[in-house]
């Protein structure tokens, strides 16, 4: 048998990884060891153990010796609420499975409970996810690194004052505030199956950041995000979400991402990226609907990196864990510029990606109900609506704003100093070996192998195969009971969903082109209202006082911003002159975006309802009085 076999007893004359892009792009990793440790409760679909399962192929790929690997400072309560209320943070830290009870009216205010369940070491759990994405943040606002990576974040649903969706603390709006004290715009991908509407929410006021989801809508959680939800006041047209229908393939989704991603590069030109990479896009989901492959996928980071943009790679969903272990790990590498090798290497979850122990996700045969005209629709509105943003928004930037989060440089030297004085007798400490970084062009490895073996990472040697029979595994875990070629069935008939956004989709469009068409027609009145204005304009005495007499002006009311509501009614048209204007006042920061706990809109029919009304009462009283007169003249004539 040969020296080159692993401890499985797969011949590894191969090397692991070839490299394809010798950049040398610096990429920070942050991975806290307890988050493995945490369970939401029996049964539920969210296992935070697929990131130790990650990063465990991550180690034995030898990707790390690339990475600078951090364990970040987990976030504390002062840093959570730069974004959520002090009440609600207050809740999590206090919330245990023992006292639950005593927190019954918060758990319903809170809409914690049955999605989002409470667990032991629940607000531990939200400190390290935040953490990681804060430091990330940091260190690109630094220029530590040009890449951040948090696998255990991407919690995009967690809202202002409430959980939901598996999500408790929104560690995206926390790291993209932490992005705004350096960069004046930050630019937010979401390519997990579900509506990033956390996220959209919280910067659905401001041109600061733009949010652009693609995740499969209607009758699907948590159901918004669609075509026409752009964003209001300062913010409109900063929001892009596009719509997707069940079993979307690799070929289709290149199509819609990259050309839709590049007209944002090219109109919103943003200074940093987040980039949320939630793998129950992948075929096999248990709670996805989507085909898209571990290539497919991962061809989507690839693609965003190729911008060359500071980037924060984050985590999200994902529920086969097989699945999305292995597709993060194959993206870290892409990240670094390594192409890993397909047979997976022996790691201490190996029986995990039985039968096949292959680093691949595939696509299965599931009816893609996304019709070619269909994306085209989509795609042309979204680019449509992106043309008529402002030509790279404006920041007037000044002090920056608070404290950073995370650690600071003077920290990370005090920190290295110690480490040194604490190892003297050491050749390679712990935290040296995480933070040194490989060298794509040397000749030779170098590395501690003692030290790697501490990390979980196993070395080729001639040991026979284990008496273990992987492929036979008993395991009882209810994630290891769909093939991960086979998908998950579509929940709703194809045919009934196809009309109804077919009719979605011209609505939103004829919106566009109508609302296109008035600001045109707006203008050209204005235009040529100008002259007329100037001469009727009213007349000031030296005094300063107005002369309401003859030279009285007439003001032309602006047409009104048409803003959708909660029901998909939208706004009177501006032209009717009885119908009084919405005021919406949305008012923006320069040194921080404006964050937004629910998103509502007014309808103007609710104010013509009060003169009528009041008509109404006045006849009814006049009616009543006529009829009482009437009675009396009638009893002194008899």
């Amino acid at each position: 048998m040969s020296n080159l076999t692993d401890p499985a007893g797969v011949e590894r004359s191969r090397p692991l990884f070839s490299v394809v892009k010798n950049d040398k792009k610096r990429v920070a990793y942050f991975y806290d060891s307890d988050i493995g440790n945490y369970a939401y409760v029996t049964g539920h679909p969210m296992k935070p153990h697929r990131i130790r399962l990650a990063h465990s192929l991550v180690m034995n790929y030898n990707v790390y010796k690339f990475l600078e690997i951090y364990r970040a400072k987990p976030a504390v309560t002062s840093e959570m609420t730069q974004f959520h209320t002090d009440e609600y943070i207050e809740f999590l830290q206090k919330v245990t499975p023992d006292n639950m009870d005593s927190f019954m009216r918060e758990q319903t205010k809170y809409n914690v409970g049955d999605d989002c369940p409470v667990f032991d070491g629940l607000f531990e759990f939200c400190g390290i996810s935040a953490g990681g994405s804060m430091e990330g943040a940091a260190r690109l606002n630094r220029e530590k690194c040009d890449i951040a990576i948090n696998w255990a974040g991407g919690l995009h649903h967690a809202k202002k004052s409430e959980a939901s969706g598996f999500c408790y603390v929104n560690d995206i709006v926390l790291a993209i505030l932490e992005l705004l004290r350096f960069k004046k715009r930050v630019l937010y991908i979401d390519i997990d199956v579900h509506h990033g509407d956390g996220v959209e929410e919280a910067f659905y006021t401001t041109d600061r950041v733009m949010t652009v989801s693609f995740h499969k809508y209607g009758e699907y959680f948590p159901g918004t995000g669609e075509l026409r939800d752009i964003g209001i006041g300062q913010g409109k047209h900063y929001a892009v979400n596009f719509p997707l229908r069940d079993g979307i393939d690799d070929r289709t989704y290149e199509t819609i991402f990259e050309p839709v991603i590049t007209n944002v590069m090219e109109y919103y030109q943003p200074e940093a990226v987040v980039l949320q990479c939630g793998g129950d896009s992948l075929s096999g989901d248990r709670l996805g609907c989507f085909n898209l492959s571990m290539r497919g996928h991962a061809n989507c980071v690839n693609f965003v990196r190729g911008f060359g943009l500071p980037t924060l790679v984050l985590g999200g969903g994902g529920y086969t864990m097989r699945n999305v272990a292995r597709t993060w790990a194959y993206e870290t590498g892409r990240l670094v510029g390594v192409e890993m090798d397909r047979v997976l290497p022996f790691n201490e979850y190996y029986e995990y990606y039985g039968p096949d122990y292959e680093l691949d996700v595939r696509n299965s045969n599931m009816e893609n109900a996304n019709s070619n005209e269909y994306l085209e629709k989509i795609k042309i509105a979204v680019i449509e609506n992106l043309k008529r943003t402002a030509p790279v928004p404006s920041v007037q930037m000044q002090d920056v704003p608070r404290q950073s989060f995370g650690m600071s440089d003077d920290q990370d030297e005090e920190m290295d100093d110690q480490d040194e004085d604490e190892n003297k007798d050491v050749r390679m400490s712990q935290r040296q070996w995480e933070k040194r970084v490989e060298r794509l062009d040397e000749f030779e490895e170098s590395d501690d192998e003692d030290m790697a073996a501490a990390n979980g990472v196993y070395k080729l040697n001639g040991r026979t195969r284990q008496e273990t029979t992987f492929r036979d595994s008993t395991k009882a875990d209810d994630t290891m009971e769909v093939d991960s070629g086979v998908a998950t069935p579509a929940e709703q008939p194809a045919e009934p969903a196809a009309d109804n956004d077919d009719t979605m989709i011209d609505e939103a469009i004829a919106e566009i082109e109508a609302e296109a068409a008035a600001e045109e027609k707006a203008a050209a009145a204005a235009a040529e209202a100008e002259p007329a204005a100037k001469e009727t304009h009213a007349k000031v005495d030296d005094d300063g006082d107005v002369d309401m007499g003859e030279g009285e002006a007439v003001v032309e009311k602006a047409p009104e911003t048409v803003i959708k509501t909660e029901d998909g009614v939208e706004a009177a048209d501006a032209e009717r002159k009885d119908t009084p204007a919405v005021d919406a006042a949305v008012s923006t920061t320069d040194a921080e975006p404006a964050v937004v706990s629910k998103r509502a809109s007014k309808s103007p029919e609710a104010g013509d309802s009060r003169p009528t009304e009041e008509a109404s009462i006045v006849a009814q009283s006049t009616d009543k009085a006529t009829t009482a007169s009437e009675a009396e003249s009638k009893a002194g004539t008899s």
